[in-house]
């Protein structure tokens, strides 16, 4: 074995999922890679939506203008219920919200807050990606001619940032040259076990050998089967015309990489080899929320914007709502309901739920999290570091930095300043605005300097303070998934409930279309019985 190549035991506490899940803020899209790689979450269900039959002159009461309920009323449209569309706010799409010059957005013990972004310039502070196979996702947005292009979730040129004590802490490293190192040091130890006839004993010594070609094509080792640096992890200098071969860097030694923090949960490469987040990502053109316009235009003589509903209740033949707007309280009748509020706002509107439904709705938890868009005169990500689309990880409060996936080269930009989780994202929750604004600065300017010098304005949610969501998406254990997850999968006599807290997609916009197309189903189908 190589002097630079060094083995570590790490020994760690026993913890439940819950608890791991909850302390480690989980990289890219937050804590879904993890759930989904321990089982906790399972892959998107494709199936076609068939309703046979009429809708009986049924009037439906959806509550919330969200991407579930604004696809629910598509589909009981589409066969002729009366819908109505009940939303607190004065826009559409809920957590689906790209964030522009005008946006506002009210959270609990704090002002209204508006951003002030140039025109064009946006930013998607809810759902930011959407993965190739999540068909229904993308069968909408053919459907009503929402355009797409393509999301760069992975680039290789983003940075590490790890705070602490090692030979590499407290400085930017590319992704890539952490990749390739610790991929090097890994293929170099299997290597020489199984040349040492240690992994081997079930196979010919033929194959054992292709193991071993492979490993040395895998992790870039030489014919002693050592790892040295090459071109996969970039160059000091470029190469370029006539003498200029360009550069290598000597790569980093594991011990520093490890001592450093650099494979600590902060920066695990789950993100990657999540179903969910591999490549081919995409997003809509223009912002997420042009998901939600697409169906406000089809929807939107529906829907009673700024109806703060205070009560939901069944009746022996139907379900009753009261609610208020800028006018005063006003009660309305239906013969169904479609709920898709999320439970923590839930939690506190009068009900007569039973007992079950009632102890599901308090007790399902919603994870904290937030992000912060930062306006630049120029981006210097792109001019100065080459850096397009992708995600830089850190291990402090940012958590990661999200750069924009659209209008490459254009002259300014917005990017993610942090997009953070759980204990970090109270943390930052519990700032000002303009402290969180500063916080951005100070800790991302020890990645890009050029952020104090171009830097032009922010905005900043906490969706765990943002006053009707509580919360990003919702969390279970195993245990909730087969007690109060069940207990809201049926309806409440009149009442249904929908939303990506639904399904085993949470977080995601297709977690919200699955579960209204299922409840759109059952509805139906009682409708016809």
């Amino acid at each position: 074995m190589s002097t630079s190549t060094h083995i570590y035991f790490l020994h760690l506490k026993k913890v439940s999922r819950r608890q791991f899940l909850s302390h480690t803020g989980m990289l890219a899209g937050g804590m879904y890679p993890a759930m989904l790689a321990m089982g906790m979450l399972h892959k998107a269900p494709v199936k076609n939506l068939s309703l046979d039959g009429e809708s009986n002159g049924k009037h439906v009461i959806i509550l919330g203008a969200g991407l579930a309920g604004l696809s629910a009323a598509y589909e009981l449209m589409k066969k002729g219920y009366q819908c109505t569309i009940l939303e607190a706010r004065n826009r559409v799409g809920g957590r689906c919200w790209s964030v522009r010059n005008g946006s506002s957005n009210i959270e609990v013990g704090a002002q209204e807050k508006s951003a002030t972004f140039d025109d064009g310039l946006y930013f998607n502070a809810g759902p930011s990606r959407i993965p190739h196979h999540h068909q229904l996702t993308l069968h909408y947005c053919k459907e009503l001619k929402v355009p797409i292009e393509v999301y760069n979730n992975v680039n290789e040129s983003a940075y590490y940032f790890s705070e602490g004590n090692g030979k590499l802490s407290n400085k930017k490293i590319r992704v890539r040259e952490i990749h390739n190192d610790v991929r090097g040091y890994m293929n170099e130890l299997l290597a020489k076990a199984f040349d040492q006839n240690k992994l081997d004993a079930a196979m010919t010594k033929e194959d054992a050998q292709k193991v071993i070609e492979y490993l040395r094509a895998e992790g870039g080792l030489d014919i002693d089967k050592l790892y040295k640096a090459s071109a996969r992890r970039g160059y000091i200098n470029a190469p370029g015309a006539g003498e200029k071969a360009g550069s290598i860097a000597d790569p980093y030694q594991l011990h520093d990489i490890i001592s450093s923090g650099l494979m600590d949960p902060d920066f695990y490469n789950v993100a990657e080899y999540t179903y969910e987040l591999q490549m081919s990502m995409f997003q809509a053109k223009g912002g997420m929320d042009m998901i939600a316009k697409a169906f406000e235009k089809q929807v939107g003589t529906i829907i009673r914007f700024n109806a703060e509903v205070s009560s939901v209740k069944n009746t022996e033949n139907g379900v009753n709502i009261i609610y208020k707007d800028k006018t005063g309280e006003h009660t309305i009748n239906a013969d169904l309901c479609i709920c898709t509020i999320p439970l923590p706002v839930l939690s506190n509107i009068d009900h007569n739920f039973s007992s079950d439904v009632s102890r599901a709705i308090d007790y399902i938890s919603y994870i904290p999290t937030g992000k912060i868009g930062l306006q630049f005169k120029r981006r210097f990500w792109e001019e100065d570091e080459n850096i397009y689309g992708g995600i830089t990880h850190t291990n402090n409060d940012l958590t990661q930095i999200f750069y924009p996936s659209y209008d490459y080269l254009s002259n300014k930009g917005i990017l993610i300043g942090y997009y953070n989780f759980n204990d970090k994202a109270k943390r930052v929750g519990e700032l000002s605005f303009k402290q969180r604004e500063q916080l951005a600065l100070e800790k991302g300017a020890l990645i890009h300097p050029q952020y104090l010098k171009e830097f032009e304005s922010s905005f900043s949610v906490s969706w765990h303070k943002t006053k009707y969501n509580l919360g990003g998406w919702a969390l279970y254990s195993e245990e909730e998934r087969q007690t109060v997850y069940k207990a809201l999968l049926k309806p409440d006599k009149q009442v249904y409930f929908a939303g990506e807290h639904l399904t085993y997609l949470n977080a995601w916009m297709a977690g919200a279309f699955e579960s209204a197309r299922n409840v759109v189903q059952q509805l139906h189908q009682r409708v016809q019985a």
